[in-house]
C-alpha cells in the first residue's frame, strides 16, 4: 500500500505543479521555489512527517521534501543548542545532496559545451 501511496504523492505533485505552470506565468524556478517553501510550513506544523509515514520515500522524492529537511535540521538543531541552533541546523539533513548536485553539476560542465 505504501507504494500505491508514494505513487499518488508524487503524482499529486506533478499533477499540481503541471496546473500551475498550463495556467499562470510563472516559470519552472518559481514553481520548484513555491514547493520548496510549502515542503517547509508542512513541516513547521508538522504535517510533513504525517506524510512521510504514509507515503514513504514518496513523499521524500519531490521537491517538497528539501523544504521539510531544511526546517526539519534548523528545528532539531534550535532545540539542542538554541537560537544559533537555527542557522547551524540549516544544511544538516541537506548537505549531502547539496554536494552532490554541486560536484556532479561540475563534472557534467566539463563533460558537455553548452549550444548557443
Amino acid at each position: 500500500m505504501t507504494y500505491l501511496y508514494a505513487f499518488l504523492f508524487c503524482g499529486f505533485i506533478c499533477l499540481i505543479s503541471q496546473i500551475i505552470l498550463d495556467n499562470t506565468k510563472l516559470t519552472p524556478g518559481h514553481i520548484t521555489s513555491l514547493f520548496v517553501v510549502i515542503g517547509a510550513f508542512l513541516d513547521i506544523f508538522g504535517i510533513y512527517d504525517k506524510i512521510v509515514l504514509y507515503c514513504g520515500a514518496g513523499a521524500l522524492v519531490p521537491i517538497t521534501s528539501f523544504g521539510h529537511l531544511l526546517i526539519h535540521g534548523a528545528l532539531d538543531m534550535a532545540g539542542d543548542i538554541g537560537l544559533l541552533g537555527l542557522t547551524m541546523g540549516v544544511f544538516n539533513l541537506t548537505s549531502a545532496g547539496i554536494s552532490v548536485a554541486l560536484v556532479l553539476g561540475f563534472i557534467i560542465a566539463l563533460l558537455f559545451k553548452p549550444r548557443h
